[in-house]
């Protein structure tokens, strides 16, 4: 179903009931036949309207030297990181590993010490050769001195377990009634 045309005089060019050379509308108001339009490829055009890019003709003050990118603005974004450390990064995966060990007994803590030396050896490598790791050596240090003095504390609370355990009476183990 279709709309009926326009009442008044005037006549909608968007009605899809109007045809080209329809005699009941003026020649002004009929659509024009399309044609196909001839672009000029040498033309000018506006560089936002999605035109194709333009080769200059005649060397200019800014015409690009072929084989050579055209002269510009830097890319945007940051700039690339820096290479990371490796040893910082060591250091954090071998205090985390001391920390681990506090599980067993707290004596695998010691490993921590490890890791805390790695990371005040990448932290100077890190100043000095300007890379990336900061805080990864900065994690491996705090981690393994806090496993650390974790492990040494449990080394204390086994000694002094073991020395109360040894000064116990044998005979207040055993039970002498039948």
């Amino acid at each position: 179903m279709t709309n009926p045309p326009p009442s008044g005089g005037w006549h909608d060019p968007a009605w899809s009931g109007q045809q080209a050379g329809d005699p009941t509308l003026p020649v002004s108001s009929q659509p024009a036949p399309t044609q196909p339009i001839a672009v000029n490829p040498y033309a000018p055009t506006d560089p936002y309207a999605g035109g194709a890019p333009q080769i200059p003709t005649q060397p200019g003050p800014y015409a690009a030297t072929p084989g050579y990118p055209p002269p510009g603005y830097p890319g945007y974004g940051y700039p690339p990181a820096p290479k990371q450390n490796g040893l910082a990064i060591a250091a954090m995966v071998v205090s985390i590993i001391g920390a681990l060990g506090l599980c067993g007994y707290g004596l695998g803590g010691y490993i921590g010490a490890i890791g805390a030396i790695l990371g005040h050896v990448s932290r100077k490598q890190i100043r000095e050769r300007g890379e990336g790791g900061e805080g990864f050596a900065t994690a491996g240090i705090i981690v393994g001195w806090v496993a650390t003095a974790l492990a040494v504390l449990a080394t204390i609370v086994i000694v002094i377990f073991i020395v109360w355990a040894a000064n116990q009476d044998p005979s207040s183990f055993e039970s002498s009634t039948y």
